[in-house]
């Protein structure tokens, strides 16, 4: 692919903007981070903090361990970490550093203020908005659609900071991803200037391995991916499982580490990352041959959770793990048409997974997923696939992609109230 050509420099900007570092489960970080902007707009301590947010925020804090908070989990332990300690210039890494005076202050204003958590019962799948009251005074922030998209703050009234979006709308300012498909991403994970986009993905590499190490080495919630190897064995590929689940064992446990994220979530990031990274360093592969990998494995991941939409009930391990599929295939010299099927294989084994919130089982899901996106392709070297017909599959990957985009962003959006409704009662 030429460097002028529109879908070039649009999937470079693609890996920029989504390949980021966050630290801990992003919607409580998210949660955090928008608290961290409606104090600093207050500039005070609050006496009241009022958190609303959109079912799949409440699902997916529900469970899952707020980092730098010594093991504490909820909505009100994330906002009152942005409060106390948050720093908004940082996003998603916010609440990353935190004295034991920052952890005490947090500590005394989960105590002393008085917290309200309700949902939002709005149109939007991702919203957070954060009141704060405190000697007379008011503050308020809201998040919508990305998980550090702010757009607006205000003070006792006064709108400090509006960005205006249309609802279902794609923020303008990022890049096309309609332009992604699989045939392309090929084409750009071939030829690509490695200066382009190797500052994006070594960072994703050096984050997400060294979180996925300390899973491994640590005793971190159900300790999946330690489990795999001595349950199922020390292979390559049960390694690559592993060290993809091992990274979701400590990120879901409040490990104080920042991954590289992939649509979104830390969890994906791991996913698409760490199969590639282990299947292309246990085979000797260059840092170039990894780099391309895993170019192909997270455009693919994204592609295919773009038409499901960032919060669903359909577990996004699963495009993730696909793309990693797609990676791995890449990185063994698969040809264009091999990672297609092994693309479309990989989607009719477990695709319909639900996501039940973020918590220590998501790591076994993603060792669920990363297996049959393997198998999917050791499957083609055998002459054996899935093909179209099989369900909601088809033969033409575009179209397999769309179809598995509609079943989870519609056909499994009823599937999310009953969720959401189980988890909160």
């Amino acid at each position: 692919m030429e460097r002028t050509d529109k879908r070039y420099g649009t999937y470079v900007r693609i890996l920029e903007s989504e390949l980021v570092p966050a630290m801990g489960c992003t919607e409580p970080i998210a949660v955090a981070f928008c608290a961290a902007k409606a104090k600093e707009a207050l500039g005070m301590d609050p006496e009241k903090v009022d958190v609303k947010v959109s079912g799949n925020i409440i699902k997916n804090v529900k469970s899952v361990v707020v980092p730098n908070t010594g093991g504490m989990v909820g909505m009100e332990v994330a906002a009152a970490a942005g409060i106390a300690f948050g720093k908004a210039e940082k996003e998603l890494e916010c609440i990353a550093e935190a004295s034991e005076e920052d952890k005490e202050r947090m500590r005394k204003l989960l105590k002393d203020a008085e917290f309200s958590v309700s949902p939002t019962f709005g149109t939007e799948l991702l919203e957070i908005i954060i009141k704060l009251e405190a000697q007379g005074h008011t503050s308020m922030a809201r998040i919508i659609k990305r998980h550090a998209n702010v757009v607006r703050v205000e003070k006792d009234g006064q709108v400090l900071f509006e960005k205006h979006e249309e609802d279902g709308a794609e923020d303008p300012s990022k890049p096309d991803k309609s332009l992604l498909n699989i045939k392309d991403i090929y084409d750009f994970a071939k030829t690509c200037d490695l200066d382009d986009v190797k500052k994006f993905l070594l960072r994703q590499a050096a984050c997400n391995s060294a979180i996925s190490a300390e899973g491994l080495s640590g005793s971190w919630g159900a300790s999946v991916g330690k489990s795999i190897l001595e349950i199922k064995g020390d292979s390559l590929r049960n390694r690559a499982i592993a060290a993809a689940a091992a990274g979701s064992d400590a990120r879901m446990s409040g490990c104080e580490m920042p991954v590289v994220i992939v649509s979104g979530s830390g969890n994906q990031g791991i996913t698409a990352s760490m199969p590639v990274i282990t299947y292309a360093k246990e085979l000797g592969k260059s840092e170039e041959e990894m780099i391309r990998a895993m170019v192909m494995s997270d455009l693919t991941a994204i592609h295919e959770k773009t038409g499901i939409g960032p919060l669903s009930a359909f577990c996004g391990a699963m495009c993730a793990a696909s793309g990693a599929g797609a990676g791995i295939a890449f990185l063994l010299g698969a040809s264009e048409d091999e990672v297609e099927k092994t693309v479309i294989t990989s989607l009719g084994q477990i695709s319909g997974m639900v996501c039940d919130g973020a918590k220590a089982s998501c790591a076994t899901k993603i060792a669920a997923a990363v297996d049959c996106s393997i198998m999917a392709y050791e499957m083609l070297k055998k002459g054996r696939r899935l093909k179209g017909g099989d369900g909601v599959l088809n033969d033409d990957v575009e179209k397999c992609i769309d179809n598995i985009g509609r079943l989870g962003r519609v056909g499994m959006a009823e599937t999310d109230h009953v969720i959401q409704a189980i988890m909160t009662e």
